[in-house]
């Protein structure tokens, strides 16, 4: 059988794709408050989940809006920590909770569904929903910056609860990335629309795991792609230049019938924008548990020191979290 090459392929995205896609990932798709097993070692795991319990029942009750200012007077909750803590897993779990018609989506989806719709169309479709939930809330930009902010402001507005992971909270978003001071107006207006819940803990996909499995021979890779079903198949050097041509967008329907993603030549990534791209194709991977498989230097090598050492550092130390694990979840299988 012959290994899909994901650098050949050119999918399209329609602007309703964008809009039902607006759901867990298949890795939280069946995800509760219950399923979450908290550190007993982090008490705010524990409160984390109590909180956002009392969340859900707050937008499930008949009169959200007494409920909304009864409290903190604020429609959001926003849930930071580090990498692998569960964040994630939480979000899901309040989205499921719920039975309000309600959407979830990265942060990227969010701006790409503003680039497919515009801004003020983005608005009134978002504005269906009763909750939106957004996952990975890291502004990069001034102009997302913005953006982001116009909008939440619009649906806040409008009665839509709001929920947000990320690794930095609302107040500090945008520091070590650009000149924070130009643009305190939109972040301070973020961080008004959020509770902040903070979540400490050490990744869990790594706990008492070890680094990241031995890369492959290029040969291994090849037969094992060719010997498997649904498997994709590139170099890295040309899936990388092909990622440049395509909408980040576009990645998930990119990988959409992976099943086991197999990528050859594996080195060191030192040009941002496509160090960038690689995190999103990550997220892409991890949202539907595709096993990767790779030779060439190991996966927690791939981005440069330098590029761990500056404005992005948290979205690089994401990808490789991910990556890694989804690469032993691959070595488990052989």
């Amino acid at each position: 059988m012959s290994p899909i090459e994901l650098s050949h392929r050119h999918p399209t995205v329609t602007v309703e794709q964008l809009m039902a896609d607006l759901v867990p990932p298949s890795t939280f798709a069946a995800v509760t408050f219950d399923s979450y097993v908290p550190d007993a070692q982090q008490p705010t795991q524990t409160g984390a989940v109590a909180n956002l319990r009392d969340f859900a029942a707050q937008i499930n009750a008949p009169a959200r809006r007494l409920f909304r200012r009864s409290a903190s007077g604020r429609p959001g909750r926003y849930l930071d920590g580090g990498f692998g803590v569960g964040k994630t897993h939480l979000l899901a779990s309040l989205w499921h909770a719920v039975d309000v018609p309600k959407a979830f989506g990265t942060f990227v989806e969010f701006t790409n569904l503003v680039g497919a719709l515009g801004f003020q169309n983005t608005v009134e479709a978002l504005a269906e929903f009763r909750l939106i939930c957004i996952d990975e809330f890291e502004l990069d930009d001034p102009g997302d910056t913005v953006l982001m902010s116009t909008l939440l402001m619009r649906l806040v507005e409008r009665g839509v609860w709001l929920a947000a992971t990320s690794n930095t909270l609302p107040d500090r978003l945008g520091e070590e990335r650009f000149a924070a001071d130009d643009f305190q107006r939109e972040i301070q207006g973020l961080a008004a629309h959020f509770d902040s819940l903070r979540i400490d803990g050490e990744d869990y996909r790594h706990r008492g795991l070890p680094a990241a499995p031995t890369p492959y021979a290029d040969d291994q890779v090849t037969t094992l792609a060719h010997a498997t079903s649904h498997s994709s198949l590139d170099s890295f050097a040309a899936l990388t230049r092909h990622l440049a041509l395509l909408h980040p967008s576009k990645y998930r329907a990119l990988v959409a019938d992976v099943e086991i993603f197999c990528v050859t030549g594996v080195t060191e990534l030192h040009d941002q924008a496509a160090a960038l791209r690689w995190v999103v194709l990550a997220d892409r991977l991890y949202d539907r548990g595709v096993p990767v498989v790779y030779s060439g230097i190991p996966l927690d090598q791939m981005f440069a020191p330098e590029l761990l050492k500056g404005g992005y550092r948290k979205k690089y130390r994401r990808a490789i979290s991910r990556l890694v694990a989804l690469s032993r979840m691959s070595a488990s299988t052989q």
